[in-house]
């Protein structure tokens, strides 16, 4: 599941929404937005984050949010460290390799040593 998966599934559950309804009401499968909310599918495009924004009627900060858990819900990400340093390079692979099996509380707190790259991002 992705960031954005996780919370398009939250917003559904809080105001009682079906899948199946939802996906009409935005004009798609509900196979496709099963896969969406199931991080199968790719990034969502801005034109289905706004429509989705407008499904729910969120506006500012949580809007701008989904919009930010969108772009950083890409489940296949591919890392180019050409040209930079092999420490870099070393992490990518690392990670790379070790992500599935991580403990959910070591990638939290991975993610919180990291937090300045998401004020960059």
């Amino acid at each position: 599941m992705t960031p954005f998966g996780r919370r398009l599934r939250d917003l559904r559950a809080e105001r009682g929404v079906t899948l199946s309804h939802m996906a009409g009401a935005i004009g798609v499968s509900p196979t496709y937005l099963s896969a969406l909310e199931n991080g199968k599918r790719g990034r969502p495009t801005w034109a289905m984050v706004q429509r989705i924004i407008a499904y729910f009627n969120v506006i500012w900060d949580e809007a701008e949010e989904l919009q930010r858990l969108a772009e950083l819900s890409h489940p296949r990400i591919v890392v180019d460290t050409a040209g930079l340093s092999p420490e870099a390079t070393e992490l990518a692979n690392l990670l790379a390799r070790e992500i599935a099996v991580l403990p959910p509380e070591a990638v939290a707190e991975l993610l919180g040593r990291l937090k300045i790259l998401r004020r960059r991002g």
